[in-house]
């Protein structure tokens, strides 16, 4: 009896190395969409995916798990690889609501690759690889972030806006404090880039970020069309 225990407690302890416990704690996940307009209008440029131009919409860029003293784990399971036949339900909807914009043209597998091996493995002892997904997807549909902004008058057509009235307009309609990030277009002016949410461990309720990432924004930003 005594030997059969210890075989237990061994595979029990092999199991845990090599399914649950690689995959590291986290504090919250942070949900982050771009601006293909931005993306596309810097001096590195865009290609379009090779199922053709995406909607004038904010894209997913990930779902990254993240410490509350503002660092992150990443590439936690080398065991457990992006498997496209684990999200083939959800394949239509990444290609909408995640396209790749990088060059040369793609069609989404290496760029969702990337993002499950980097990030989505630090949170496999939460959410497998579908659930990751689609809880990405199901948080861009609570956020209209394109809705909130043009309800309050701020509209993706290259004009300038002050960043106080953007991040006062995404947490009007959204209910939650964004973080903005900007980039530069070829002319070296800032431009609307990236948003960041805050989302529990389970991935599915948002709250009130715990830290912001670093970086600035210029006091007036531009929100380029696309």
């Amino acid at each position: 009896m005594k030997s059969n225990s210890s075989s237990l407690i061994k595979l029990l302890v092999l199991g845990c190395l090599s399914v649950v416990c690689v995959a590291e704690d986290f504090d919250f996940f942070y949900f982050v969409q771009q601006w293909p307009g931005s993306y596309c209008d810097t001096k590195k440029s865009c290609c379009y995916p090779t199922t053709g131009k995406p909607a004038a919409d904010f894209g997913i860029h990930g779902l990254w798990p993240n410490y509350k003293d503002g660092s992150y784990p990443s590439n936690c399971d080398p065991n457990n690889p992006f498997d496209q036949s684990e999200i083939s339900d959800l394949r239509s909807s990444m290609q909408k609501e995640w396209p790749t914009l990088a060059c040369p043209s793609g069609s989404g597998i290496e760029f969702w690759t990337h993002e499950w091996e980097k990030h989505g493995t630090c949170s496999e002892s939460v959410i497998d690889q579908h659930g990751y997904f689609a809880a990405a997807l199901n948080l861009k549909k609570k956020l209209n972030l394109l809705q909130a902004l043009e309800s309050a008058g701020i509209q993706p057509n290259g004009d300038s806006y002050s960043l106080g009235n953007i991040k006062d307009a995404v947490k009007s309609g959204t209910g939650f404090t964004p973080f903005i990030e900007c980039n530069v277009d070829e002319s070296g002016n800032s431009q609307l880039y990236q948003v960041y949410f805050c989302v529990d461990t389970s991935g599915s309720d948002l709250i009130e970020c715990p830290v912001f990432p670093h970086g600035k924004c210029g006091s007036q930003i531009e929100f380029p069309s696309f």
